[in-house]
């Protein structure tokens, strides 16, 4: 009971701090900056809720304030099931009303006319909600999870059941909503009234669904032309994968060591670079393209610029992640199975063909689907490459930004983006759901793998080794592209971009950072160590409660956790922007809606691997803990965490560096003040400054290799010591590997 109080205590005192110590509404230039201070708490910009209500009109708020004074009265009620009763109802009304209220009133009064009606005009309104507000707002979630535990939910842990509320609060408010205030958004006029004209002007639109081409052609309207693209794209990604997978894992290729380094490179490049380098090895003034001029005169073109160059483009930047998807799947298939079937006199090409490849289905299904959605969501190689042939990812772009400045339309090719990405979802989920495709079992399971029949072996050589070498060519020219002074009409070399770029001084003893990619630099580096630890912290505390904890709703908690992956970045920064640039809660321009947008759309990755990692794990580690009495924070602090070092480590540097070469969403929600760095190099490809954009996008593939290098240096390795009880001896201490029927028989 003491700590029960204790824990409750502290919620309730900086519930009563939001109201009595802190600014309500959002402060101009931010709640730390603590120019405030000079006009707390008088001052209506700045005063606390306790004075909002009782000198500024806010009289709205004082229901919030009385269920606060709930919560403290039920502190001292000796019956538990009363007082849980009392704090679950005062926390859920209070997180409900605050909602409820910030919905409602506006900056010139009530948003809805039904509000009008029911209460009358409203005298003022109100600005986004603050420090104090948002406080208010978790404090009541907390007493809510206090008020359940004390009545018995999840065994009376209230940290468990504390997580799971936090964890779909944060999940409503930053996917949820936005996607929900697009859908609305669709249906609104300017000025925010109710108005389906334009929802039925742009649905109906002929450039979106024009079916007057053969499928696939350059003149498709754009949703087809998005679709036809996607599938082309997560079809072609996934042939190269399950390749370099094979050759990887099945082949005596001397260069595997390679073939995984070139696999990693396009992950930590930043999306649109490889369109640069394709531009300058086969654009108009391309190595390729003036080499074929002069040797055979054959005429430059523009084949590159439209769907065949994003295509490749795409292909090359998207197939390293079906690799490591699928190289896996590829070695977890049984040799045992493989042996049975050529014990049945099967040849190697049956047993690959009804055999491997048919276990291999949960892995080409996620490798599609990743490919799929990225082809979808990516903005940068069709903003170097589309030329006049967009795609939906773009089209949303200008529609936003251009000329139209029409956001209804921006909703609708949105609404229609997240329905492609959705529905593939939805198809894989079911045509994966009652399928079983365990190989592995506690049974002895010697042996390896067959070897590839021989044509096939052939085959995914020929395709490897090719593919090897353009990705080589096209890094090579990533390399010397920012060296070279403007490609095509000046090839000599320089360090003039670099120089620009990055360019350092020493002004009366201090440093200057006069280099034009400082600013963003900077900000990208800060916001992406930031975001980084936080989403790995959600991430990893997600895959806790999924895979230890029992609750009702846990499937579809998982479920709508993963339907974020299947939302593609477009529809993201479309839907934050809708959502977060009026009140209740105005985030645009600041650093906090760039590190929340990263936050929650890589937070799947790390529940994903940290679900596999923590399955692992045998249970009575947890139970042990708990039964030594230790808490359940205690238990993944001191038990838990230790063991998971691998996949926090993997959290880490997914979400680093898709902070970094993020663009889709990041496009959207950059500012003067907050600038990322992909959105500043797709600025200079616009002014033509390409080798500027190749410079800054070369240092920045170093400093995430250092940046990688260090988050694997702290967070460490796992590491067991095992012990064998019979023979009294002591084996050394081992990295775990994943188990496995084979090294559980040679243990």
């Amino acid at each position: 009971m003491d700590n029960r109080n204790r824990r409750l205590d502290i919620v309730l005192g900086l519930a009563i701090a939001a109201f009595f110590l802190m600014p309500w509404y959002r402060i101009e230039g931010g709640f730390l900056g603590f120019t405030w201070l000079s006009g707390f708490p008088t001052d209506a910009a700045v005063a606390p809720g306790l004075l909002q209500i009782l000198g500024h009109g806010r009289w709205w708020l004082s229901l919030a304030l009385l269920l606060v004074g709930l919560a403290v009265s039920a502190r001292f009620v000796a019956d538990p099931m009363r007082r849980g009763a009392l704090l679950a109802g005062a926390g859920g009304l209070g997180v409900g009303f605050l909602s409820l209220q910030g919905l409602a009133v506006g900056f010139s009064g009530w948003t809805w006319t039904i509000s009008e009606t029911l209460f009358g005009t409203l005298a003022n309104g109100q600005p986004a909600m603050g420090a104090g507000a948002v406080v208010a707002a978790l404090c009541f979630v907390l007493i809510l999870s206090f008020g359940l535990a004390e009545r018995g939910v999840m065994k009376g842990d209230a940290f468990v059941v504390s997580a799971i509320a936090l964890l779909v609060f944060l999940v409503a408010i930053f996917v949820f909503y936005p996607v929900f205030s697009m859908l609305v958004g669709a249906f609104q006029d300017f000025d925010g009234s109710f108005n389906p004209d334009g929802f039925t002007r742009n649905i109906q639109d002929s450039s979106i669904w024009s079916l007057g081409c053969v499928i696939g052609g350059e003149r498709c309207g754009v949703a087809w032309r998005t679709l036809w693209l996607a599938l082309m794209t997560a079809s072609g990604s996934t042939l190269l994968g399950l390749a370099f997978a094979l050759v990887a894992t099945r082949t005596r290729f001397p260069f595997k060591k390679g073939l995984r380094l070139l696999t990693v490179l396009p992950i930590i490049t930043p999306p649109f670079v490889i369109g640069l380098a394709l531009t300058l090895l086969f654009g108009r003034a391309g190595v390729v393209t003036e080499g074929l001029s002069s040797l055979f005169g054959i005429e430059p073109g523009r084949w590159l610029y439209g769907l065949t160059g994003i295509w490749i483009a795409q292909v090359l930047s998207f197939t390293p992640i079906s690799f490591l998807v699928l190289i896996g799947v590829v070695e977890g298939v049984s040799p045992s199975m493989e042996e049975a079937s050529q014990t049945l006199r099967a040849d190697r090409w049956r047993t690959f063909w009804r055999v491997s490849l048919p276990l291999m289905k949960p892995g080409l299904a996620n490798a599609f689907l990743i490919g799929f959605i990225e082809s979808m969501a990516d903005f940068g190689n069709p903003l170097v490459l589309g030329g006049s042939h967009g795609v939906l990812s773009t089209e949303i772009f200008f529609a936003v930004v251009g000329s139209q400045n029409d956001p209804s339309r921006a909703a609708v090719l949105a609404i229609i983006l997240l329905c492609f990405t959705l529905t593939a979802f939805l198809a894989q989920r079911y045509w994966l759901s009652g399928k079983n495709f365990a190989t592995v079992t506690g049974k002895g399971d010697s042996g390896s793998h067959i070897a590839l029949p021989k044509p096939l072996s052939i085959g995914v050589h020929a395709i490897v080794i090719p593919w090897m070498i353009f990705t080589v060519v096209v890094y090579g020219m990533i390399l010397v592209g920012g060296f070279v002074k403007s490609w095509g009409l000046d090839n000599s070399l320089t360090t003039e971009h670099y120089s620009r770029a990055f360019s350092i001084e020493m002004r009366d003893g201090t440093v200057a950072w006069t280099g034009v990619a400082w600013n963003s630099f900077w900000t990208t580096m800060e916001i992406a160590l930031i975001s980084a630890p936080l989403t790995a912290i959600v991430g990893l505390l997600t895959a806790y409660l999924i895979v230890r904890q029992k609750f009702a709703g846990r499937e579809l908690f998982e479920f709508a956790l993963m339907m974020s992956f299947a939302i593609p970045g477009t529809v993201i920064g479309i839907s934050y922007i809708m959502a977060f640039n009026l009140p209740p809660l105005e985030m645009t321009g600041t650093a906090l809606i760039l590190i929340a947008c990263f936050v929650f759309r890589n937070m799947p990755v790390g529940v994903r691997g940290g679900v596999a990692a923590m399955s692992q794990l045998d249970k009575s580690l947890d139970e042990a803990s708990l039964t030594l009495r230790a808490t359940s924070f205690r238990t993944i602090r001191k038990v838990i965490l230790p063991l998971l070092r691998p996949a926090i480590t993997a959290a880490l540097v997914y979400s680093f560096v898709r902070a970094i070469t993020s663009i889709s969403a990041v496009i959207f929600l950059v500012s003067a003040e907050y600038n990322m760095a992909t959105s500043y190099i797709v600025g200079l490809v616009e002014n033509g400054e390409y080798g500027v954009a190749i410079a800054y996008s070369s240092m920045l593939i170093v400093v995430m290799i250092v940046v990688i290098a260090g988050f694997q240096l702290l967070v460490g390795e796992r590491r067991l010591r095992r012990e064998n009880r019979v023979s009294g001896l002591t084996t050394p201490a081992l990295p775990l590997q994943p188990s496995s029927s084979r090294q559980e028989k040679t243990a």
